[in-house]
């Protein structure tokens, strides 16, 4: 990647294309989520494990998804209520 091109991402003036930023993650070791800034967690989806397990809940059928993610929503909610 030519360094112009990165000035230019740095400065906002051009967005990568996600291609991109899969491969910049790549380098850098780090996840294409965390590049853009939607989790601060640098290694949520990098679990070959975690990452099959979303891909699985990606692919069920729309109530079955929402289901299972209101359990595991509800879940989370009760293990911090828990911690306090």
């Amino acid at each position: 990647m030519h360094h112009s091109i990165i000035g230019k991402y740095e400065r906002d003036k051009v967005k990568p294309c996600i291609d991109v930023v899969k491969k910049i993650a790549l380098v850098l070791d780090t996840t294409a989520g965390f590049l853009m800034d939607e989790t601060k967690e640098q290694n949520v989806l990098k679990a070959p494990l975690m990452f099959k397990r979303m891909a699985d809940i990606e692919s069920l059928p729309p109530r079955d998804k929402e289901s299972l993610l209101l359990t595991v929503d509800n879940f989370i909610k009760a293990t911090k209520f828990n911690s306090l």
